[in-house]
C-alpha cells in the first residue's frame, strides 16, 4: 500500500470516502496522525502550534485538538511554549519528542557492517562498525548483525538512562548519570566484532536473544513482519503503522525501538525480505533474511537494498532540493548500485528491482562481470579502480550516469561509497565532465550537476533507519 501523503483525510475538504474510499476509522486516525507528526518533526525545535496545524493539513481544529492529545499522551509530543499574540491570545506551541522512539538502521557491505541508533528526527545518536564477511554463510552473518543491533539498544538505553538521570538532579544522581554518558561515549566508537562487543563501555551483556528486545521498553507479542506474525517473539511497542505510537513513557521508563532496517547489496525482494543472487554471493539465493533476523531480534526488520535506503534518507533529508524532485544516487563501493527517487519517492519497480545500475552493459563482449555478464558498468569501473585509474573509473561511471540522465530526464546525480569518498573530486568531475558533454550535443545550456552525496560513510545505515522512521510520518512507499 502507497502510504505517501496525498492529502488530508476527513478533513474540511472532504469525508474519509473521497479521499481513500473506504479506509477504515483507524486507517483514517493513523494517516492524519502521521500527517501531524510529519509537520511536528519539520518545525524542529521552534514547534507549531495547532492552529498552524490545522492550516496546513486541511483538517479540523478539533480534529488537529484530538489527535495532538492522543500524541502528548503517547508522549510523542509536548507543549513547548507560547508564541506572541497578533491579537487574540498568546498560541500554545507543540513540538516532537526526538527520544521517544528510536530505528536501528544496518548497513551489511561485503566486508564490513556499519550500525548506527536514530531518534525520530533521524538524527544519530549512537553508532557502531565491525569487519564483516557476507561470504561467511547466512547463520554467521545473521548472527553477528543480531549482536551488533543488541549492543547498539543496549548503548542507547545507558544514554538513555545517563540523560535521566543527569536530568534528575545533583549529587549522587548526577554524578551515576555522568557515569553512564561517559560509557555511552565508549560504545559508539567503532566496535571490535567479537562475541563481547555487547559489552563495550557500560553497555553489560546486551541480552541475547528475545531478552535483548527488552532494552529501550520492548515487550512480549507477536511481532509483524509484513508477511505475517513469528509467534512467540517479542516486539517492541510501536509496531508500525504510520502514526502508531510508542507506548506511553512514564517517568524513567525507556523510549521504544520500532525495529532493524537492514540494508545490503542486491537484488533482493523488498517486500517480502528475501535475498536473491546478491553478485559475488550467490549462496544468498533466496534467504529469507528479513524472517530470520526477526526471529533472532524479536522485533520488526525491514530489508531493502542498500542505493535504496540511502536514496530514501537523502529524499526524506531534501538533499535534491524540492519535495517533488528526481535524482539518481549512484554508490560506488565494493560494487556499484543506484537509488532512483522520481517525483519525491524512491522508484523500486514493480518487482522492487529497480536500481540494479552496475550491470547494464556498456562494452560488448567486454570483460566478464561476477553477475554472469561480460561488460558491465560494475566491472569496468572496479577494474579501473584496482589498476589506480580512477579517471577512467569517473569516466565509465559518468557514462551510466548519461543514460540515467537520458532515460530519466533527473535533476541531480548524488555520488557516493567508500571509492567515491577516496577520491571526490575526481569522480565528481569526471562524471560531470560527460554530463556536460552530453548536454553540449543536445544543445542544453544546464548540465545535470553532480555532487557528493551528503551523510559520508554512515549515509546507507541512517537511510536503512529511515526504513524504520519514514512510515511513522506518512513518509514511505510500499
Amino acid at each position: 500500500m502507497d502510504r505517501t501523503y496525498a492529502g488530508p483525510v476527513g478533513g474540511r475538504h472532504g469525508g474519509a470516502g473521497s479521499a481513500t474510499g473506504g479506509v477504515n476509522l483507524l486507517g483514517l486516525r493513523s494517516h492524519n496522525a502521521a500527517l501531524v507528526l510529519d509537520l511536528l518533526r519539520s518545525a524542529g525545535v521552534d514547534g507549531i502550534s495547532r492552529l498552524e496545524l490545522a492550516e496546513r493539513t486541511g483538517l479540523t481544529p478539533q480534529a488537529v485538538s484530538k489527535i495532538t492529545a492522543r500524541l502528548r499522551a503517547d508522549g510523542l509530543a509536548v507543549e513547548a511554549g507560547h508564541r506572541a499574540s497578533t491579537g487574540g491570545k498568546p498560541r500554545t506551541v507543540l513540538r516532537l519528542v526526538p527520544d521517544a522512539g528510536h530505528a536501528v538502521g544496518l548497513h551489511l557491505d561485503r566486508d564490513e557492517l556499519r550500525a548506527v541508533l536514530c531518534d525520530l528526527t533521524g538524527a544519530v545518536v549512537a553508532e557502531r562498525r565491525a569487519p564483516l564477511d557476507l561470504g561467511a554463510g547466512r547463520e554467521a552473518v545473521v548472527e553477528g548483525a543480531a549482536r551488533e543491533a543488541e549492543a547498539l539498544i543496549a548503548a542507547g538505553r545507558a544514554r538513555f538512562s545517563a540523560g535521566a538521570g543527569a536530568g534528575a538532579g545533583a549529587g549522587a544522581g548526577a554524578g551515576a548519570g555522568a557515569g553512564a554518558g561517559a560509557g555511552v561515549g565508549a560504545a559508539v566508537a567503532d566496535a571490535p566484532h567479537a562475541a563481547g562487543a555487547a559489552d563495550a563501555a557500560g553497555a553489560a551483556d546486551a541480552a541475547h536473544a528475545a531478552g535483548a528486545a527488552d532494552a529501550m521498553g520492548a515487550t512480549g507479542a507477536g511481532v509483524a513482519t509484513g508477511a505475517g506474525v513469528v509467534a512467540g517473539a517479542a516486539v517492541a511497542p510501536a509496531v508500525l503503522g504510520p502514526g502508531v505510537a510508542p507506548a506511553v513513557l512514564g517517568p524513567g521508563v525507556a523510549p521504544a525501538v520500532l525495529g532493524v532496517g537492514v540494508a545490503l547489496p542486491g537484488p533482493l525482494d523488498h517486500r517480502h525480505g528475501v535475498l536473491h543472487r546478491v553478485t559475488g554471493f550467490p549462496e544468498w539465493d533466496g534467504f529469507p533474511l528479513r524472517d530470520a533476523l526477526a526471529r533472532r531480534l524479536g522485533m520488526p526488520v525491514v530489508v531493502d537494498k542498500d542505493t535504496n535506503a540511502a536514496a530514501l534518507g537523502l529524499a526524506l533529508g531534501g538533499a535534491a532540493g524540492g519535495a517533488h524532485s528526481s535524482f539518481a544516487y549512484l554508490h560506488l563501493g565494493t560494487g556499484l548500485g543506484a537509488g532512483l527517487v522520481v517525483g519525491g519517492a524512491v522508484h523500486r519497480g514493480a518487482r522492487t528491482g529497480a536500481g540494479e545500475f552496475g550491470h547494464q552493459v556498456v562494452q560488448l563482449d567486454g570483460p566478464p562481470c561476477e553477475c554472469g555478464d561480460r561488460g558491465c558498468i560494475e566491472a569496468l569501473c572496479l577494474a579501473a579502480v584496482a589498476r589506480g585509474d580512477v579517471a577512467e573509473a569517473a569516466r565509465v561511471l559518468g557514462a551510466g550516469a548519461a543514460n540515467l540522465a537520458g532515460l530519466l530526464d533527473i535533476d541531480l546525480v548524488l555520488l557516493g561509497g567508500r571509492t567515491v569518498a577516496a577520491h571526490p573530486e575526481a569522480f565528481t568531475g569526471g562524471v560531470a565532465a560527460v554530463l556536460g558533454a552530453r548536454a553540449r550535443r543536445e544543445g542544453s545550456t544546464a548540465p545535470v550537476p553532480v555532487r557528493v552525496a551528503p551523510g559520508g560513510a554512515r549515509g546507507v545505515a541512517e537511510g536503512a533507519a529511515q526504513l524504520l522512521l519514514a512510515p511513522l510520518f506518512g513518509r514511505a512507499e510500499d
